[in-house]
């Protein structure tokens, strides 16, 4: 399986929270399976860790060289996946979420993911949530 972590199941994953359900874990320790996070779960988290809405336990630059030194793989975003988001519907007005669904259309990752909206993005694509 090819995957993309939503930017709870990156948190989720990343700190080792009971959150995460056992299947998504299970997926995205699997060794045949790959998955990414996008760069705009890490822009999402350093605007919510700026603002007070995130606590990471550590400042931010430290939380990247971590993400980083932990070998996390991270999607970068692209012209294709600006010109999908913007064709999608508004189940969901957040652009950090809307780009990140698109990513994974995009690039036929199925979305690890708890979010029930999200899941509205996936009914007619190839791709599929995971949870």
């Amino acid at each position: 399986m090819r995957l993309l972590l939503d930017t709870h199941t990156f948190l989720w994953y990343y700190s080792g929270s009971p959150e995460l359900s056992e299947y998504a874990r299970e997926c995205i320790d699997n060794p045949k399976n790959e998955f990414w996070v996008s760069i705009a779960s890490i822009w999402g988290i350093a605007i919510k860790n700026s603002i007070g809405k995130l606590d990471l336990d550590k400042s931010f630059d430290d939380f990247c060289k971590d993400v980083v030194e932990k070998g996390f793989t991270f999607l970068p975003i692209d012209m294709a996946h600006i010109m999908k988001s913007a064709k999608l519907p508004f189940h969901n007005r957040d652009p950090f979420d809307r780009i990140i669904v698109a990513q994974a259309i995009s690039e036929n990752l199925d979305f690890v993911t708890r979010d029930g909206v999200m899941e509205s993005y996936l009914e007619n694509e190839v791709v599929k949530k995971i949870w």
